[in-house]
């Protein structure tokens, strides 16, 4: 005749439970230091205000060319056109890429204007 079992043995369930809490109680508190860490800017006054922004405009046309204040730009002078140009505009360059342009061309030129020493590049499609 075979014994029956009366009772439930909880020991490996509580096992696995207590595993999850230490689990838990591990990952918790790296949860909390998701997110970027921005810095607010502080109030300005209206008199600090820039109100006509520097920028150098630089479009990309479909077929891939450079314009710079009119002027169509080889991509071999580039580099130093921008190193000229940049020093008249603090604030940055605008990028004016067409919608057909190769990324290619538009990553040589933010390439050649970080060389150039633009701290601040925009981006714009037309």
């Amino acid at each position: 005749m075979r014994d029956t079992f009366n009772e439930i043995n909880i020991t490996p369930l509580t096992d696995i439970f207590l595993v999850l809490l230490i689990i838990m109680m591990v990952i918790a508190p790296l949860l909390d230091q998701q997110g970027i860490s921005l810095t607010v800017p502080e109030n300005v006054e209206q008199s600090q205000v820039k109100n006509d922004p520097q920028i150098l405009s630089v479009y990309v046309t479909h077929n891939d060319k450079y314009i710079i204040n009119n002027e169509e730009i080889s991509p071999d002078t580039l580099g130093t056109v921008l190193s000229k140009e940049i020093k008249n505009y603090p604030d940055g360059l605008l990028i004016h890429a067409d919608g057909t342009s190769t990324h290619g061309a538009v990553v040589k030129l933010m390439d050649k204007a970080r060389y150039a020493g633009v701290k601040a590049i925009s981006l714009d499609q037309i």
